[in-house]
């Protein structure tokens, strides 16, 4: 665990123990098996029941519970894959405890700054204050990546209307639908995370926790526009293949109805009857075609006056 010594300033790494006045401690328990999670939260940190039952069992929905000493704030890692990792902060007077079954960059990320920067371990609302926002940013680097990712499929209906995205854009769907509600459910939480709800905290962290308040809900307006740009792209390409077909329609109509007149003259001509005075001219054979071509040469130029062409 790393440990903060308010008269020193020092931040070490040190032995997993309860903080004594004057410290405050980041315990991660990162890939920790279910005994030890029971054994530090219950017996060296006397915390509830029901709070060593959520960390130990995890698949919880994003939340805020509030107990005698202890907080426990469920909150969620997103991958770059929109794969998302559960983790636990259970915060005490001078320490927070992170459940979480593996190691994710945000908190890595989180690692570096409090050995980095003593600042950040004043207290446990700052301690939570840098653990939320480094798992917050990742999420604006997801929304980037789905950004890019529909330009991407744009891009794609437009040079080939006949691309085959369906299955990605509706795997995509889903995806962002259970991340918007698990970030509504973790925007419910941090609205409580004021200095009234929050006891280990001061009157000024109140200003950071609304920062991250509002960057989740910005990610949530972003994920509410992908999801209406999802479905306008699958309607774009529908209507660009309806296009499509219509135009190959079109032009096979308009070829068929110039060769149905000439047909017509070919049928006639084509008759087995022995007395038709077409058939003897010297010159009937040359005229026939002079006027199939007469009549297809009219056709089109009839259809491009009407702009049908």
């Amino acid at each position: 665990m790393l440990l903060y010594n308010t008269h020193s300033k020092a931040v070490a790494e040190t032995e997993m123990r309860v903080p004594d006045d004057g410290e405050i401690a980041w315990i991660p328990l990162i890939g920790s098996s279910a005994e030890e999670i029971q054994r530090i939260l219950s017996d060296m940190f006397g915390c509830h029941p029901l709070i060593v039952e959520d960390c130990v069992t995890l698949g919880q929905r994003p939340k805020l519970d509030r107990y005698d000493k202890h907080l426990l704030l469920t909150f969620f890692h997103v991958n770059p894959d929109l794969s998302t990792v559960e983790i636990e902060h259970v915060i005490g007077p001078n320490y927070v405890i992170t459940i979480c079954p593996e190691e994710v960059d945000s908190l890595r990320r989180a690692r570096e700054d409090f050995r980095r920067t003593s600042r950040y371990m004043e207290y446990s609302g700052s301690l939570l204050y840098c653990l939320l926002d480094h798992c917050v940013d990742d999420y604006a680097n997801v929304v980037d990546k789905i950004d890019n990712s529909l330009d991407k499929h744009e891009r794609a209906v437009f040079h080939n209307p006949h691309v085959r995205i369906a299955g990605d854009v509706f795997r995509l769907k889903r995806r962002l639908h259970t991340l918007r509600r698990i970030l509504a459910d973790e925007r419910v939480a941090l609205g409580l995370l004021s200095h009234q709800q929050f006891p280990y905290s001061r009157r000024e962290a109140d200003v950071y926790f609304i920062d991250i308040y509002d960057h989740i809900s910005r990610v949530l307006d972003s994920i509410d526009s992908f999801r209406e740009a999802m479905t306008a792209l699958l309607e774009l390409q529908l209507n660009m293949k309806s296009d499509r077909m219509n135009e190959i329609m079109k032009t096979l109509t308009i070829i068929s109805s110039i060769f149905l007149p000439l047909t017509f003259l070919a049928g006639v001509y084509g008759m087995n009857f022995r007395f038709m005075p077409e058939l003897e001219w010297k010159f009937g054979y040359p005229a026939l075609w002079l006027i199939m071509a007469l009549v297809a040469a009219g056709l089109w130029w009839f259809y491009k006056r009407k702009k049908w062409l």
